[in-house]
């Protein structure tokens, strides 16, 4: 999942800390970096686009890579909607923000896919960096609906949504929404 890096509308919690404009180029820079760190033949990489007009036919994105639009509503709402519209078989959603995921961790979450209905990437901060789904049916009407987004709860906020489901967790990983966040990005490796 990527939003179009315009300054005000992309990491706005980590732009009030060192401007939007630069919050802005350090999430264009990270999307690009993740790209090329995940791109592998044994899955297809697809990006869901916001906003969906404008992020549809963006130049920012490589060319060669196929785009859905995210659509309307929260976070929940927008990665619903992807895990219903594609086709069936196994699905994992990422965000773009998450400086340390690598083909490993996504291979990882698709290989726990095969004993289980659902696989989590927890973040470092309570919420997840991946959702993973086998998807031989659809998802529940209430799945990530009612979620606490950008808190602590939003990993078991969102695990309640899919009852009856064999859940598994992969690598724990951070992301990078405040400035504290990016420092310690800086103290650990280099952007």
């Amino acid at each position: 999942m990527v939003k179009e890096p315009f300054a005000g509308r992309v990491k706005t919690r980590l732009g009030r800390d060192i401007g939007m404009t630069s919050a802005a180029w350090w999430f264009r820079h990270q999307s690009a970096r993740l790209l090329r760190n995940i791109t592998d033949p044994r899955w297809d990489t697809v990006l869901a686009v916001s906003p969906d007009h404008q992020g549809m036919t963006s130049r920012i994105w490589p060319a060669h890579l196929p785009r859905l639009p995210q659509g309307l509503g929260d976070l929940g709402d927008r990665m619903a909607r992807i895990f219903r519209s594609v086709p069936p078989g196994p699905v994992c959603v990422i965000g773009a923000d998450i400086p340390d995921v690598s083909r490993g961790h996504i291979a990882a979450a698709f290989r726990a896919l095969g004993n289980h209905d659902a696989v989590f990437g927890p973040a470092t901060d309570g919420g997840y960096w991946l959702v993973g789904l086998k998807r031989t049916a659809p998802p529940p009407p209430a799945f990530l609906a009612n979620v606490r987004w950008s808190t602590e709860h939003a990993l078991a906020d969102s695990e309640a949504t899919l009852p009856g489901y064999r859940m598994s967790h992969t690598y724990t990983l951070g992301d990078v929404d405040t400035v504290q966040d990016l420092q310690r990005r800086k103290d650990t490796q280099p952007l």
